[in-house]
């Protein structure tokens, strides 16, 4: 029935009057608060319930009448989801026709007439006329199945984090343990080769050299005999071309400077030698160690030397640069940083060149500083040359020991 045409027992369609239009709309809303799934319920100044909803009753599991001019608070709402007793001067319900304060409440629950509990999500707004405050209508939703849902959820997150933490763990051990493997591999090796570089030194250079001394004695008794001077004098450059290519062989091996100078005079020594081979190139040096550094020793100098090694070997094979600027700073104590950077306006590579895993010598670049705590960063692009940068942090140097054996 419409308000329009609203019948009044005259024959005739009239303008329903004032209270028959409460009585529909009253009827309406009732209507609605019954075929609603929240459950409503209304309350006095007193907190007791005037008016509940069929969703209410079901949710409550009391019934209609047994709820009206029954205090909700003392109800439905007295203890906590831990059993601790809810004051009612604390309940939030209330508090919206106390002091006039509507609330949306998320995590507490409410209680059946069974005494069990279940978790509810419920507001409550005064209800106001002519600004007085005549009570609250409160409104709630069972969401027990969605904080079960929310739960497991959660439980699924933990156990899902714990096993990623797991394998990370796993990963990260079995990282460690690869550096470490190929640090050991590297010391092997660099110890190889020191052995190799001593025998080549000791054995062959001097089978060299006492062969040029033969070629010299030949020579020297043959005052008469120009062809066989001739071929003694070839002899003797081929002997002293062997004798520069053993050297260059077991610089290549162990550089002895490394070992007889340390790490700032090989670095240095190793740009100046690859300046001098590279005269196509405009290339400077800045070195700068501050003072109460000690360079650093064994594997750690070795794999900063083998590092700024692939570094210049890039450039030489890959760049083809004009301009080429290698700078060498180490950092004042406490907590002393070599920064090592080289830089040149060469061609550039894609980043995804870089970080391929077929780009073994970035690799290991990046490997050798991750075993020392160091780390290499590179940055390039097509056409705008290549910038790689070492950081490696360094020991302090020590205080040498005092006359009265304790140190400084």
């Amino acid at each position: 029935m419409s308000l329009a045409t609203l019948d009044t027992g005259a024959g005739a369609a009239t303008p329903p009057q004032a209270g028959q239009v409460a009585d529909i709309w009253r009827d309406r809303l009732s209507l609605l608060l019954e075929s609603t799934g929240e459950g409503i319920f209304g309350i006095d100044l007193a907190g007791c319930c005037v008016f509940v909803n069929r969703s209410a009753s079901q949710q409550l599991g009391w019934a209609a009448d047994a709820m009206i001019g029954r205090n909700m608070h003392d109800l439905i709402h007295h203890a906590h989801a831990d059993g601790r007793a809810y004051p009612e001067s604390d309940c939030p319900i209330f508090n919206a026709f106390r002091r006039g304060l509507p609330c949306r409440i998320a995590d507490e629950v409410l209680w059946r007439a069974d005494g069990t509990p279940f978790w509810a999500e419920y507001s409550s707004h005064p209800i106001v006329e002519d600004g007085v405050v005549h009570g609250a209508v409160v409104t709630f939703v069972d969401i027990s199945e969605r904080r079960r849902a929310d739960e497991l959820l959660r439980r699924t997150n933990d156990l899902l984090e714990s096993r990623v933490a797991e394998r990370t763990a796993a990963l990260s051990d079995a990282l460690a343990r690869q550096r470490e493997l190929a640090n050991h591999l590297e010391t092997v090796r660099e110890t190889e080769r020191t052995r190799i570089a001593r025998e080549i030194h000791d054995e062959l250079g001097s089978l060299l050299v006492a062969l040029k001394m033969d070629v010299n004695w030949l020579a020297k008794r043959l005052d008469d005999r120009a062809p066989l001077q001739c071929k003694c004098q070839g002899m003797g450059r081929l002997i002293d071309t062997a004798v520069d290519n053993v050297g260059r062989i077991i610089t290549d091996l162990r550089p002895s400077i490394l070992d007889h100078q340390g790490l700032w005079a090989a670095l240095e020594w190793q740009a100046q030698e690859f300046f001098a081979h590279s005269a196509e190139l405009q290339a400077t040096l800045q070195l700068h160690v501050a003072q109460g550094v000690a360079a650093p020793e064994g594997g750690q100098a070795i794999a900063v030397f083998r590092i700024f090694q692939e570094m210049l070997s890039n450039v030489a094979r890959h760049a083809k640069a004009r301009h080429l600027q290698v700078s060498v700073l180490v950092d004042a104590p406490p907590a002393p940083v070599l920064y090592l950077e080289v830089r040149d306006d060469g061609l550039g590579a894609e980043p995804a060149a870089l970080n391929d895993a077929r780009s073994y010598g970035v690799m290991g670049m990046r490997e050798r500083a991750g075993h020392f705590g160091g780390r290499l960063v590179i940055d390039s692009a097509p056409g705008a040359g290549t910038r790689v940068r070492l950081e490696m942090p360094l020991a302090e140097a020590t205080p040498p020991p005092s006359p009265g054996g304790t140190t400084a």
